[in-house]
């Protein structure tokens, strides 16, 4: 068996799901199904020495890389792009306990791959929470923001975020730019050339543990009373 730490990423991943853009019906899918399971075993391979080391540094709740897995078959009852399979491959991993928030993704996928992580769709009560940390004061985030781990890995936060001030924090808040949020996102992003190096496992693993700083911040924000304690 291979040490986890040589875990590569076969091109032929990125092949079949360029094959697959083309040809994105049941019939050719059906007739590929062998050489999906094969490139999808790369990638469970990969997600479970992905998860290995994530644990090393964090606690994670999912239990398996093939959990963390999500299925190529798309929802389309909802949606009108009614092609049956998604073209790239993705999974997330779910921090353990309560007092852990924030969760990590990764999406492989030619000329769009990334690791990323944060807090996609926060609940009114969690945003409510964190923009009042942020309204109360914002210097802690900032520094966060502003550091050179951040900066260099991940460039600024990213995130959908309101064209005005949200209702109840004045537009002219020192922290306005923060405040307008409304997804928190943290994104790497690797070229096809990165993604299949045989380094690429660590990268993203130190991509995760680049996340700890922001992570600690809105966890403890998060599992506030609202009052600080």
């Amino acid at each position: 068996m291979a040490k986890q730490s040589q875990v590569i990423l076969p091109a032929s991943g990125f092949d079949f799901l360029q094959k697959l853009k083309k040809n994105n019906n049941r019939e050719w899918f059906n007739e590929n199904k062998t050489v999906y399971q094969q490139e999808l075993q790369h990638i469970e391979n990969f997600a479970e020495a992905l998860l290995a080391k994530l644990n090393t540094h964090d606690l994670i709740e999912t239990p398996s890389g093939k959990k963390s897995l999500y299925r190529i078959y798309r929802d389309t009852r909802f949606s009108n792009d009614k092609t049956p399979y998604k073209t790239h491959w993705s999974g997330s991993f779910k921090r353990a306990t309560k007092q852990r928030r924030g969760g990590y993704y990764f999406h492989i996928e030619q000329g769009n791959s990334l690791v990323a992580g944060g807090f996609f769709g926060p609940v009114p009560a969690d945003l409510k929470l964190i923009r009042d940390d942020i309204s109360f004061d914002p210097a802690p985030l900032q520094k966060i923001l502003k550091s050179k781990l951040f900066t260099s890995t991940f460039g600024q936060l990213e995130g959908e975020q309101l064209k005005t001030a949200p209702k109840g924090y004045p537009a002219d808040h020192e922290a306005i730019d923060l405040l307008r949020f409304k997804q928190y996102l943290l994104i790497r992003r690797f070229t096809d050339e990165e993604v299949l190096e045989a380094s690429f496992i660590e990268e993203a693993n130190k991509t995760f543990k680049a996340m700890r700083p922001f992570f600690d911040y809105m966890s403890e924000v998060l599992t506030s009373n609202g009052n600080g304690a």
